[in-house]
């Protein structure tokens, strides 16, 4: 029967001196990211970054994923010198708030998978980063000429958290790594962080070509009880009547512990029909859940430990681990490496798995 593995890593406390000073190295790294996502966030700007170094024994190839007639920026790492006829296992990369492909510590996890013999695709939600944004009309819609075409004067739509948009851009990379030559559509994980780790949920729960699933410091939106839907259902009315932004561009930038996101905007009218924590009940698929116990976004026991608990009494197979030591931003810094061992050993074992069991048949 599948069964629930809780690991919570030895803490042994070191000097005080030392634990000052990595306080003050994480902040320093968090403070970083963010500054990282921030510095310029015009598609132009995310286009002229250089990318971070990568390995000699990988490779990086630049892709387009159309989603819902969008181009999403993407890049594929594989290892180089695969014999040829051969097929990999795929993981699709899957980021949180404000995060983007050229980020080095999301380098940094798709050069780990391709060096253990994976394609990793690593891409940018529609409107962020290098991707091509979805359009507001800032007038009323001529009348389309004979090719069904127009022309219009228009907002790009950029920065937005939509979950529900988004899961339509992760199933559609997943769609498009599996149609690549090396890979082998039956061996396909997902793994995502922080507001990603909800997106992966859901996604987990309802697209059958997923084989496993990984998050790391998730946000699931458990958030979402009575008021919360009030204030979603008042906003929806405003939008709908145009009494409000029909897409926020002035409005919904993130505030309190999230304000450093400032470019980033919430659009919680498009997100009543999502429920991580409620599509966790659907999960059938081995799920690996990292969390942090200096956790300072949320409460991980309403988060990533939640769902652990109800994967477990439906009988999935979860692993939950909480890393004591580390806040939410150590996961892409002084612990990076040993989210990435944790996860590659569990895509090693629940992806050839699957390979296993159908090489029986």
């Amino acid at each position: 029967m599948p069964n629930l593995i809780v690991t919570v890593t030895q803490y042994c406390t070191p000097r005080l001196q030392w634990i000052f000073h990595a306080a003050i190295m994480v902040t320093l790294i968090a403070c970083s990211t963010n500054t990282f996502a921030q510095q310029g966030t015009s598609r132009a700007d995310w286009k002229a970054k250089k990318y971070p170094s990568i390995p000699d024994d990988v490779e990086r190839t630049s892709v387009t994923i159309w989603s819902d007639g969008t181009r999403m920026a993407g890049d594929i790492y594989r290892p180089k010198k695969t014999p040829v006829g051969t097929k990999l296992p795929a993981i699709v990369f899957v980021h949180g708030t404000g995060g983007v492909k050229k980020m080095p510590w999301s380098v940094k996890l798709a050069t780990g998978f391709a060096q253990h013999g994976y394609v990793f695709l690593n891409f940018d939600y529609r409107g962020w980063g290098e991707s091509e944004s979805k359009l507001l009309l800032l007038g009323e819609m001529p009348e389309p000429n004979k090719a069904g075409e127009v022309t219009v004067k228009a907002r790009a739509i950029r920065w937005q958290m939509d979950f529900a948009d988004q899961t339509t851009d992760i199933r559609n990379a997943i769609a498009f790594i599996s149609g690549e030559s090396d890979v082998d559509p039956a061996r396909i994980g997902i793994l995502g962080t922080s507001y990603g780790g909800g997106l992966v949920t859901w996604t987990a729960a309802n697209d059958p070509r997923l084989k496993c699933a990984a998050v790391q410091v998730p946000g699931m939106g458990s958030h979402k009880q009575l008021p919360f839907y009030e204030k979603v259902y008042a906003l929806m009315t405003k939008q709908a009547r145009g009494d409000a932004e029909p897409i926020p561009f002035r409005t919904g930038a993130p505030g309190g512990k999230m304000s450093s996101y400032s470019h980033m905007r919430y659009n919680i009218a498009k997100d009543a029909s999502f429920n991580a924590i409620k599509a966790a009940s659907d999960v059938k698929i081995p799920m690996l859940i990292i969390d942090a116990g200096q956790e300072e976004l949320m409460d991980i026991t309403k988060n990533g430990g939640r769902v652990a608990e109800i994967l477990q009494a439906n009988g999935t197979t979860v692993k939950y681990h909480v890393i004591p030591d580390m806040g939410h931003y150590g996961v892409y810094s002084h612990r990076l490496k040993d989210a990435l061992k944790m996860e590659i050993d569990w895509f090693d074992e629940h992806l050839a798995a699957a390979q296993n069991a159908r090489d029986r048949k």
